[in-house]
C-alpha cells in the first residue's frame, strides 16, 4: 500500500509494547482529535454568535433553538472542550507515571504543560462567551483575582477587561483572546509539540539491547488504530451532546448581581475552594502558580528513570516524580469535591 499523506505524519514503525492503549491510553491523540473537533464546531458557532452585551446571550439562544442542529453543534463543541482537559490532564499523568519526560524529551515536556494551561485559558474565555446569568460570579471573581497582584494587578486587569471595570469591552477582549489569541497560542504550540515527539526519537522506548519485545508496528496499523479511536471517540461525543445539552441560563442584563450558589467552571472549583480560606492573591494566584511551577521543574528536579524502565508504568527510579504529581491531582480533585458539595 502507497502511503498517504496521514501516513507520512507517523513514523514508518513503532514498537508494538508501547504503542498499545494500556500504556499510551490514547490520550495523546484524543487530545488532537478534540481540539480539532473545537476548531471546526467554534468556526460554525462563529457564523451565529454576536459578541456583544445586548446580543450574545440571545445568540447563544438562538443557536440552540433555532439553527439547524446547532445544539448538537454547540453541545460537541461544550462537551469537546471538557472532555479535553480531561485528555490533557491523563496524558501528563501517563508522561510522568511512565518517566516519559526525561531527556531528550524534557522542553516537549513543558510545551505539553504550555498547551494544558492553554486549554485551561480557552474553556475559560469560552464559558464566560455565553453571557449568562450563571457565568457573573466565575467573570468577577476571575478577574479581580488579577486586580489583586501587587503593583500590576490593575494595569493588568484594565488590559484584561477592557477598562477599569467590567463593561462591553470585556466581552469583546474575551472574545477576541478566545477566537484568536489563545487559538494561534494553541495552533503554533500543538505543532511545536507534534513534531518534538518526532524530533526527540518518538514514543519513550528502551534501547534496543534492553527491550525485551523487539516486535514493531507500521504505520499503517497504527494509523488504523487511529480512525477507529476516532470513529468511537465521535461516537460517545456524538451521543452525550444528544442526551446531554450543555448549560444553558438566561442572557445577562447589565443589572445582574451575583447569584446565590455561586459556582466557578469545574476546572477552577479547587481554586474557588481555597479563596474561602483566606487571600486572594495567595491562594487564588500563588498557589496556582507554584503547583505550576513544581510540574514544570519535574524533568530538573528529579532524576531521569534508569534506561531499563524507560517505557513503563511506574518506573521505580522515578518514583518521587509519581509521588508528588499524584498528590497534587489528589490535593486539587478533593478541593474539587469539596467545592462541589452543597453549602449549608
Amino acid at each position: 500500500m502507497r502511503p498517504s499523506f496521514f501516513h507520512h505524519l507517523h513514523p514508518p514503525t513503532i514498537p508494538a509494547a508501547q504503542s498499545r492503549f494500556r500504556y499510551t491510553l490514547g490520550a495523546g491523540g484524543l487530545s488532537v482529535y478534540l481540539a480539532c473537533v473545537l476548531l471546526i464546531t467554534g468556526i460554525l458557532e462563529m457564523f451565529f454568535y454576536v459578541p456583544t452585551p445586548e446580543r450574545a446571550g440571545a445568540s447563544i439562544q438562538m443557536i440552540t433553538f433555532l439553527v439547524p442542529y446547532g445544539a448538537v453543534v454547540r453541545n460537541m463543541h461544550f462537551w469537546a472542550a471538557q472532555f479535553l482537559i480531561i485528555t490533557a490532564c491523563i496524558h501528563l499523568i501517563r508522561v510522568v507515571f511512565t518517566g516519559a519526560y526525561a531527556p531528550p524529551r524534557q522542553f516537549n515536556y513543558l510545551l505539553g504543560l504550555a498547551l494544558l494551561v492553554i486549554t485551561l485559558f480557552l474553556d475559560f474565555t469560552g464559558y464566560i462567551l455565553r453571557w449568562d446569568e450563571s457565568i457573573h460570579w466565575a467573570l468577577v471573581a476571575g478577574t479581580n483575582l488579577v486586580k489583586s497582584i501587587p503593583y500590576v494587578g490593575t494595569g493588568l486587569y484594565g488590559f484584561l477587561v477592557g477598562g477599569g471595570k467590567l463593561s462591553a469591552s470585556t466581552l469583546t477582549r474575551f472574545y477576541a483572546w478566545h477566537i484568536f489569541g489563545l487559538v494561534l497560542a494553541m495552533v503554533v504550540f500543538l505543532t511545536w509539540h507534534l513534531f518534538r515527539v518526532r524530533r526527540d526519537g518518538g514514543i519513550a522506548v528502551p534501547p534496543v539491547e534492553l527491550r525485551q519485545d523487539l516486535t514493531r508496528i507500521t504505520r499503517f496499523e497504527l494509523v488504523r488504530r487511529e480512525v477507529l479511536a476516532i470513529i468511537l471517540a465521535t461516537v460517545v461525543l456524538l451521543l452525550v451532546s444528544i442526551f446531554i445539552p450543555a448549560p444553558l441560563s438566561a442572557p445577562m442584563k447589565q443589572n445582574t448581581s451575583v447569584v446565590a450558589d455561586p459556582r466557578a467552571p469545574w476546572f477552577f472549583l479547587w481554586v474557588q475552594q481555597m479563596l474561602k480560606i483566606g487571600n486572594p492573591f495567595f491562594f487564588g494566584v500563588l498557589v496556582p502558580i507554584g503547583v505550576l511551577t513544581l510540574l514544570a521543574l519535574i524533568p530538573y528536579l528529579f532524576p531521569k528513570p534508569i534506561p531499563a524502565e524507560t517505557g513503563k508504568w511506574f518506573p521505580k527510579s522515578n518514583r518521587m516524580a509519581q509521588i508528588i504529581v499524584a498528590s497534587i491531582g489528589l490535593f486539587i480533585i478533593l478541593l474539587t469535591i469539596l467545592a462541589m458539595m452543597p453549602t449549608q
